[in-house]
């Protein structure tokens, strides 16, 4: 399963692009069940096989084809049988559309117990929708800075690594 950004109507999605299909995956509103079924058909794994795995019936499953969120356990489950993140898509939604943190973060409170990530996921859909609205000049850099939270020397690597890739590209389908 493989993800290319690409921006619709304002919003940013992935072209999820499987061997059989293409779909258009929408980072703002997720829908697990369908991107759970999508992956089921792509590595044609019965359904037997998921029922003994995730310990549930044929109704069940059906139920979480149809499900937008699944509880964190069993999407960690889905994710190992089907051998792919599906946190991943809600790490993106994160880089994406979460409000730029101020110094204190959403609360003031500067300490947590909880883990601290000193780096962003960024996959390389990700990194070439980025550059792509730098290169397009749909955004300054500086605007990307800010909406992104993506830090100043990462976005001049990113678009002296990927800036004329975008570009040829962009040219290539007559942008």
């Amino acid at each position: 399963m493989k993800l290319r950004a690409k921006k619709l109507k304002g919003v940013h999605q992935n072209v999820l692009i499987t061997s059989k299909t293409t779909m258009t995956v929408d980072l703002k509103d997720i829908h697990l069940g369908t991107l759970i079924q999508c992956r089921v058909k792509e590595i044609n794994i019965e359904d037997e096989r998921i029922c003994n795995f995730l310990n549930c019936t044929q109704e069940e499953l059906e139920e979480m084809y149809q499900a937008e969120n699944i509880d964190s356990g069993t999407l960690l489950r889905w994710s190992k049988l089907l051998e792919y993140d599906f946190f991943r898509l809600y790490s993106q939604h994160l880089i994406l559309y979460s409000p730029a943190m101020g110094t204190g973060g959403a609360s003031g409170i500067k300490k947590t117990v909880l883990p601290q990530f000193r780096k962003q996921i960024y996959t390389r859909e990700i990194i070439n929708f980025i550059v792509e609205l730098y290169v397009n000049k749909q955004k300054s850099k500086l605007e990307i800075m800010e909406d992104y939270r993506i830090p100043k020397t990462t976005l001049h690597k990113w678009i002296e690594k990927y800036g004329k890739t975008e570009a040829a590209s962009g040219n290539e389908a007559g942008l």
